[in-house]
């Protein structure tokens, strides 16, 4: 076979070989689910959400979670979210704070005294137990409780913080619409990074929530 008979035959396999490409392409983009509408904001990692019903409480203990952890030079974990959190924080020898100001985002209140700030577990410690914390080690709890990577722990005024308790989207939302956004946010990236799971009412008023982004 010559050299022109080859190159016609190579162009010929191509040819049929780019026509079957595009059949398969069209047919795939055919199938494909057709988007609705923009999706609201942290959508995709609410479906990283592991859907499963609500745990039992049973052998639930605030000490299975122990928090308020030394973190050195006398100071908790408490104290280091008040200095972190806090404007103009100034501390006693003993790392306490004696004075500063702190924002609660939940209510939108101007705290001006530490002893009035709670610091909230963003997913409550019950809460968590429920989601698949329990058949962690108590190691595993503790670190946790003592995350301080910046949104599992934060300062709000202790009228917020206990009509949250342990309740989850589904039963309670931080009063301040304007912050529905970055809670619900921040409740899907605590809850994927430690793998927690999601009951469905609560996977559903994050969607809800998801709509304020």
């Amino acid at each position: 076979m010559n050299r022109a008979a080859v190159t016609s035959l190579v162009v010929f396999v191509l040819l049929v070989a780019l026509g079957w490409y595009l059949t398969k392409l069209q047919s795939s983009q055919e199938n494909s689910p057709v988007p609705t509408g923009a999706a609201p904001s942290g959508s995709k990692d609410l479906g990283a959400l592991k859907i499963a019903p609500e745990g039992k409480m049973a052998g639930y203990s605030r000490d299975r979670f122990p928090h308020w952890a030394s973190q050195g030079n006398s100071c908790d974990t408490r104290e280091i979210v008040l200095q972190r959190q806090g404007t103009d924080v100034k501390t006693d020898k003993d790392c306490k704070a004696v004075s500063g100001t702190w924002n609660s985002p939940y209510d939108n209140v101007v705290i001006k005294d530490a002893a009035e700030v709670d610091i909230d577990h963003t997913i409550p410690l019950a809460e968590a137990w429920r989601s698949g914390a329990d058949k962690w080690t108590d190691d595993e709890r503790k670190a946790f409780a003592n995350d301080l990577g910046g949104i599992q722990l934060i300062a709000v005024t202790a009228k917020s913080n206990r009509g949250k308790g342990d309740q989850d989207p589904a039963k309670w939302k931080p009063p301040v619409e304007a912050y529905w956004c970055t809670y619900a946010q921040h409740w899907i990236s605590v809850k994927v990074s430690y793998k927690l799971t999601a009951d469905q009412a609560e996977h559903d008023a994050l969607a809800v929530m998801l709509k304020a982004c």
